[in-house]
Protein backbone atom coordinates (compact mmCIF):
# COMPACT_ATOMS: atom_id res chain seq x y z
CA UNK A 1 0.00 0.00 0.00
CA UNK A 2 2.97 1.82 1.17
CA UNK A 3 4.66 1.90 -2.56
CA UNK A 4 1.59 2.09 -4.20
CA UNK A 5 1.23 5.50 -1.97
CA UNK A 6 4.36 6.41 -3.45
CA UNK A 7 4.22 5.85 -6.85
CA UNK A 8 1.17 7.60 -7.10
CA UNK A 9 2.97 10.67 -5.39
CA UNK A 10 5.58 10.42 -7.78
CA UNK A 11 3.36 10.09 -11.04
CA UNK A 12 2.13 13.68 -9.56
CA UNK A 13 5.25 15.03 -9.51
CA UNK A 14 5.60 14.03 -12.94
CA UNK A 15 2.56 15.27 -14.01
CA UNK A 16 3.15 18.48 -12.58
CA UNK A 17 6.73 18.47 -13.73
CA UNK A 18 6.12 18.30 -17.70
CA UNK A 19 2.72 20.09 -17.11
CA UNK A 20 3.01 22.36 -14.36
CA UNK A 21 3.68 25.83 -16.74
CA UNK A 22 0.38 25.13 -17.87
CA UNK A 23 -1.41 24.68 -15.21
CA UNK A 24 0.06 27.74 -13.65
CA UNK A 25 -1.17 29.84 -16.98
CA UNK A 26 -4.32 28.36 -16.01
CA UNK A 27 -4.95 28.98 -12.58
CA UNK A 28 -3.87 32.62 -13.48
CA UNK A 29 -6.45 33.19 -16.18
CA UNK A 30 -9.11 31.92 -13.50
CA UNK A 31 -7.86 34.29 -10.93
CA UNK A 32 -7.59 37.25 -13.26
CA UNK A 33 -11.34 36.55 -14.48
CA UNK A 34 -12.43 36.77 -11.17
CA UNK A 35 -10.45 39.76 -10.11
CA UNK A 36 -11.61 41.16 -13.54
CA UNK A 37 -14.80 39.84 -15.56
CA UNK A 38 -13.61 41.73 -18.72
CA UNK A 39 -10.19 40.01 -18.58
CA UNK A 40 -11.78 36.77 -20.56
CA UNK A 41 -13.32 38.84 -23.15
CA UNK A 42 -11.53 37.53 -26.52
CA UNK A 43 -10.50 40.94 -27.35
CA UNK A 44 -8.45 41.33 -24.12
CA UNK A 45 -7.13 37.55 -24.83
CA UNK A 46 -6.54 38.33 -28.39
CA UNK A 47 -5.10 41.49 -27.10
CA UNK A 48 -3.18 39.68 -24.45
CA UNK A 49 -1.49 37.19 -27.48
CA UNK A 50 -0.56 40.12 -29.46
CA UNK A 51 1.30 41.92 -27.21
CA UNK A 52 3.05 38.57 -25.79
CA UNK A 53 4.62 37.72 -29.22
CA UNK A 54 7.13 40.67 -29.38
CA UNK A 55 9.03 39.69 -26.88
CA UNK A 56 7.95 36.22 -27.30
CA UNK A 57 9.79 35.64 -30.71
CA UNK A 58 12.69 36.95 -28.70
CA UNK A 59 12.29 34.84 -25.93
CA UNK A 60 12.49 31.81 -28.11
CA UNK A 61 15.95 32.96 -29.42
CA UNK A 62 17.09 33.57 -26.12
CA UNK A 63 16.40 29.85 -25.01
CA UNK A 64 18.47 28.06 -27.66
CA UNK A 65 21.35 30.73 -26.17
CA UNK A 66 21.11 30.35 -22.41
CA UNK A 67 20.67 26.11 -23.14
CA UNK A 68 23.90 26.59 -24.54
CA UNK A 69 25.38 28.36 -21.64
CA UNK A 70 25.17 31.87 -23.12
CA UNK A 71 23.45 34.70 -22.64
CA UNK A 72 22.20 37.86 -24.30
CA UNK A 73 20.97 41.29 -22.96
CA UNK A 74 21.61 43.08 -26.50
CA UNK A 75 18.27 42.33 -28.02
CA UNK A 76 15.96 45.41 -26.45
CA UNK A 77 18.74 47.49 -28.10
CA UNK A 78 19.21 45.16 -31.18
CA UNK A 79 15.07 45.65 -31.53
CA UNK A 80 15.56 48.96 -32.31
CA UNK A 81 18.25 48.88 -34.27
CA UNK A 82 16.84 46.17 -36.74
CA UNK A 83 13.55 48.57 -36.59
CA UNK A 84 14.79 51.28 -37.59
CA UNK A 85 16.92 49.61 -40.51
CA UNK A 86 13.49 47.98 -41.69
CA UNK A 87 12.25 51.58 -42.04
CA UNK A 88 14.87 53.43 -43.28
CA UNK A 89 14.95 50.34 -46.16
CA UNK A 90 11.32 50.65 -46.99
CA UNK A 91 11.36 54.19 -47.18
CA UNK A 92 14.23 54.43 -49.45
CA UNK A 93 12.62 51.83 -51.82
CA UNK A 94 9.31 53.07 -52.25
CA UNK A 95 5.99 52.06 -50.85
CA UNK A 96 5.71 48.72 -52.87
CA UNK A 97 4.96 44.83 -51.65
CA UNK A 98 8.79 44.52 -53.14
CA UNK A 99 10.33 46.80 -50.81
CA UNK A 100 8.87 45.36 -48.29
CA UNK A 101 10.32 42.27 -49.00
CA UNK A 102 13.32 43.99 -49.43
CA UNK A 103 13.48 45.45 -45.93
CA UNK A 104 11.95 41.76 -44.29
CA UNK A 105 15.46 40.23 -45.99
CA UNK A 106 17.62 43.33 -45.08
CA UNK A 107 16.56 43.55 -41.54
CA UNK A 108 16.78 39.86 -41.05
CA UNK A 109 20.39 39.57 -43.00
CA UNK A 110 21.68 42.32 -40.27
CA UNK A 111 20.34 40.26 -37.31
CA UNK A 112 22.05 37.11 -39.02
CA UNK A 113 25.61 39.13 -39.23
CA UNK A 114 25.08 41.23 -35.59
CA UNK A 115 24.35 37.07 -34.10
CA UNK A 116 27.40 36.07 -35.72
CA UNK A 117 29.34 39.00 -34.74
CA UNK A 118 28.42 38.29 -31.24
CA UNK A 119 28.87 34.39 -31.03
CA UNK A 120 32.38 35.16 -32.55
CA UNK A 121 34.05 37.75 -29.84
CA UNK A 122 32.56 35.20 -27.66
CA UNK A 123 33.98 32.20 -28.64
CA UNK A 124 37.28 33.16 -30.87
CA UNK A 125 37.67 36.24 -28.78
CA UNK A 126 37.17 34.89 -25.39
CA UNK A 127 35.37 37.37 -24.28
CA UNK A 128 32.68 36.40 -21.37
CA UNK A 129 28.60 36.76 -23.20
CA UNK A 130 27.77 39.70 -20.45
CA UNK A 131 30.72 41.54 -20.93
CA UNK A 132 29.93 40.96 -25.22
CA UNK A 133 26.56 41.23 -24.88
CA UNK A 134 26.04 44.17 -22.76
CA UNK A 135 28.57 46.62 -24.78
CA UNK A 136 26.14 45.64 -27.66
CA UNK A 137 23.44 47.07 -25.61
CA UNK A 138 25.36 50.17 -25.77
CA UNK A 139 26.94 50.36 -28.84
CA UNK A 140 23.40 49.35 -31.14
CA UNK A 141 21.18 51.60 -28.82
CA UNK A 142 24.15 54.50 -29.90
CA UNK A 143 24.40 54.00 -33.31
CA UNK A 144 20.30 54.59 -33.59
CA UNK A 145 20.04 57.65 -31.05
CA UNK A 146 22.83 58.99 -34.05
CA UNK A 147 21.20 58.51 -36.60
CA UNK A 148 17.76 59.89 -35.46
CA UNK A 149 19.31 62.76 -33.08
CA UNK A 150 17.45 61.19 -30.45
CA UNK A 151 14.15 61.05 -32.63
CA UNK A 152 11.79 59.13 -34.55
CA UNK A 153 11.65 56.89 -37.48
CA UNK A 154 8.97 57.38 -39.20
CA UNK A 155 7.37 54.78 -41.64
CA UNK A 156 6.49 56.40 -44.98
CA UNK A 157 5.06 53.06 -46.50
CA UNK A 158 1.19 52.22 -45.98
CA UNK A 159 1.93 48.86 -46.93
CA UNK A 160 4.79 47.86 -44.34
CA UNK A 161 3.08 49.72 -41.25
CA UNK A 162 -0.96 47.72 -42.25
CA UNK A 163 1.47 44.40 -42.47
CA UNK A 164 1.94 44.48 -38.71
CA UNK A 165 -1.51 45.30 -38.01
CA UNK A 166 -2.79 42.73 -40.30
CA UNK A 167 -5.45 39.78 -39.48
CA UNK A 168 -5.82 36.34 -40.61
CA UNK A 169 -8.55 34.29 -39.63
CA UNK A 170 -9.68 36.75 -37.64
CA UNK A 171 -6.28 36.40 -35.75
CA UNK A 172 -2.90 38.97 -35.19
CA UNK A 173 -0.59 38.39 -37.71
CA UNK A 174 2.33 38.69 -34.63
CA UNK A 175 0.22 36.05 -32.75
CA UNK A 176 0.34 33.48 -35.61
CA UNK A 177 4.04 34.22 -36.26
CA UNK A 178 4.73 34.04 -32.77
CA UNK A 179 2.93 30.00 -32.53
CA UNK A 180 4.59 29.35 -36.04
CA UNK A 181 7.67 30.08 -35.08
CA UNK A 182 7.33 28.26 -31.49
CA UNK A 183 6.54 25.27 -33.78
CA UNK A 184 9.73 25.20 -35.74
CA UNK A 185 12.14 25.83 -32.84
CA UNK A 186 10.68 23.15 -30.89
CA UNK A 187 11.46 21.16 -33.83
CA UNK A 188 14.47 22.38 -34.37
CA UNK A 189 15.71 22.21 -30.33
CA UNK A 190 14.15 18.54 -29.89
CA UNK A 191 14.64 16.89 -33.46
CA UNK A 192 17.84 17.65 -34.73
CA UNK A 193 21.26 17.14 -34.11
CA UNK A 194 22.01 20.82 -33.68
CA UNK A 195 19.85 20.74 -31.00
CA UNK A 196 21.13 17.67 -29.30
CA UNK A 197 24.35 19.65 -29.56
CA UNK A 198 22.44 23.07 -27.76
CA UNK A 199 21.95 20.85 -24.98
CA UNK A 200 25.02 19.15 -24.79
CA UNK A 201 27.37 22.20 -24.84
CA UNK A 202 25.42 24.09 -21.70
CA UNK A 203 25.51 20.60 -19.93
CA UNK A 204 29.44 19.95 -20.19
CA UNK A 205 31.69 22.09 -22.00
CA UNK A 206 34.77 19.90 -21.90
CA UNK A 207 32.36 16.66 -22.55
CA UNK A 208 31.11 17.90 -25.89
CA UNK A 209 34.63 18.91 -26.30
CA UNK A 210 35.58 15.20 -26.01
CA UNK A 211 32.93 14.38 -28.13
CA UNK A 212 34.11 15.66 -31.54
CA UNK A 213 31.48 18.41 -30.78
CA UNK A 214 32.71 21.38 -32.69
CA UNK A 215 31.37 23.94 -29.26
CA UNK A 216 32.13 27.26 -30.64
CA UNK A 217 30.11 27.02 -34.03
CA UNK A 218 27.12 25.27 -31.80
CA UNK A 219 27.31 28.41 -29.55
CA UNK A 220 28.12 31.42 -32.49
CA UNK A 221 25.03 29.86 -34.44
CA UNK A 222 22.71 30.08 -31.00
CA UNK A 223 23.99 33.81 -31.41
CA UNK A 224 22.51 33.56 -35.04
CA UNK A 225 19.37 31.94 -34.08
CA UNK A 226 18.99 34.36 -31.53
CA UNK A 227 19.80 37.56 -33.92
CA UNK A 228 17.07 36.07 -36.35
CA UNK A 229 14.44 36.10 -33.73
CA UNK A 230 15.58 39.58 -33.08
CA UNK A 231 14.50 40.76 -36.47
CA UNK A 232 11.85 38.76 -36.60
CA UNK A 233 10.26 40.81 -33.71
CA UNK A 234 11.39 44.17 -34.77
CA UNK A 235 9.62 43.48 -37.95
CA UNK A 236 6.20 42.89 -36.39
CA UNK A 237 6.82 45.64 -34.30
CA UNK A 238 8.29 48.24 -35.96
CA UNK A 239 4.88 47.53 -39.29
CA UNK A 240 2.45 47.49 -35.93
CA UNK A 241 4.04 50.78 -34.66
CA UNK A 242 4.95 52.59 -38.18
CA UNK A 243 7.71 54.16 -36.57
CA UNK A 244 10.72 53.61 -33.94
CA UNK A 245 11.58 55.44 -31.26
CA UNK A 246 15.64 55.23 -30.88
CA UNK A 247 15.32 56.09 -27.04
CA UNK A 248 12.19 53.85 -26.02
CA UNK A 249 11.48 51.44 -28.45
CA UNK A 250 12.72 47.72 -26.68
CA UNK A 251 13.95 49.21 -23.42
CA UNK A 252 12.87 46.26 -21.18
CA UNK A 253 12.84 43.44 -23.68
CA UNK A 254 16.15 41.61 -22.38
CA UNK A 255 14.34 41.40 -19.00
CA UNK A 256 10.91 40.17 -20.55
CA UNK A 257 12.82 37.70 -22.47
CA UNK A 258 14.96 36.47 -19.87
CA UNK A 259 12.24 36.36 -17.11
CA UNK A 260 10.32 34.63 -19.84
CA UNK A 261 12.61 31.70 -20.51
CA UNK A 262 13.39 31.48 -16.66
CA UNK A 263 9.72 31.12 -15.89
CA UNK A 264 9.97 28.55 -18.48
CA UNK A 265 12.03 26.10 -17.23
CA UNK A 266 15.34 27.25 -18.70
CA UNK A 267 18.35 26.96 -16.55
CA UNK A 268 20.44 30.02 -16.45
CA UNK A 269 23.72 28.08 -15.52
CA UNK A 270 22.96 26.13 -18.97
CA UNK A 271 21.55 22.24 -20.36
CA UNK A 272 18.00 22.73 -19.46
CA UNK A 273 15.08 24.44 -21.20
CA UNK A 274 12.40 23.90 -23.68
CA UNK A 275 10.35 25.80 -26.34
CA UNK A 276 7.39 24.69 -24.99
CA UNK A 277 8.15 26.39 -21.61
CA UNK A 278 9.06 29.62 -23.06
CA UNK A 279 6.35 30.49 -24.78
CA UNK A 280 3.85 29.32 -21.87
CA UNK A 281 6.23 31.69 -19.64
CA UNK A 282 5.74 34.84 -22.22
CA UNK A 283 2.31 34.18 -21.76
CA UNK A 284 1.98 34.04 -17.98
CA UNK A 285 4.60 37.78 -18.15
CA UNK A 286 1.84 38.84 -20.60
CA UNK A 287 -1.34 37.44 -18.38
CA UNK A 288 1.18 39.53 -14.80
CA UNK A 289 1.47 42.52 -17.21
CA UNK A 290 -2.36 42.89 -18.32
CA UNK A 291 -3.83 42.26 -15.07
CA UNK A 292 -1.30 44.35 -13.45
CA UNK A 293 -2.63 47.31 -15.77
CA UNK A 294 -5.91 46.33 -15.23
CA UNK A 295 -5.48 46.44 -11.23
CA UNK A 296 -4.25 49.87 -11.75
CA UNK A 297 -0.57 48.74 -10.30
CA UNK A 298 1.42 51.81 -10.49
CA UNK A 299 3.68 51.25 -13.67
CA UNK A 300 6.90 51.95 -11.73
CA UNK A 301 6.02 48.81 -9.68
CA UNK A 302 5.39 46.30 -12.33
CA UNK A 303 9.28 45.85 -13.12
CA UNK A 304 9.84 44.89 -9.49
CA UNK A 305 7.06 42.30 -10.03
CA UNK A 306 9.11 41.10 -13.00
CA UNK A 307 12.15 40.77 -11.00
CA UNK A 308 10.32 38.70 -7.78
CA UNK A 309 9.22 36.14 -11.01
CA UNK A 310 12.21 36.43 -12.31
CA UNK A 311 14.09 35.43 -8.81
CA UNK A 312 11.23 32.67 -7.68
CA UNK A 313 11.66 30.74 -11.13
CA UNK A 314 15.57 30.56 -10.29
CA UNK A 315 14.65 29.61 -6.41
CA UNK A 316 12.51 27.18 -7.73
CA UNK A 317 14.76 25.33 -10.08
CA UNK A 318 17.28 25.21 -7.91
CA UNK A 319 14.65 23.23 -4.79
CA UNK A 320 13.67 20.89 -7.71
CA UNK A 321 17.23 20.12 -8.32
CA UNK A 322 17.74 19.64 -4.63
Amino acid sequence: MRGDSIEKRMNWYGIFGKYGIVIVLIVLVIVSGILSPSFLKLRNILNIFWQTSYVGIIAIGATFVMIAGGIDLSVGSMVALLGAFAITVVNAVGDTYLSVLVAIVSAVGLGVALGFGTGLAITKGKIPAFVVTLGGMAIYRSLVLNFANGGVYMSQSMKYSSMGMSFVLGMPLPMLVFIGYAVLAHLLLNNTRFGRYVFAVGANEVASYYSAINVDWVRIWTYVISGVSVAVSAILLSSMMGSVSSSSTGNGFELDAIAAAVIGGTSLSGGKGSIFGTFFGALILGVINNMLVMLNVAVYLQGMVKGLIIIGAVLLQNLSRD
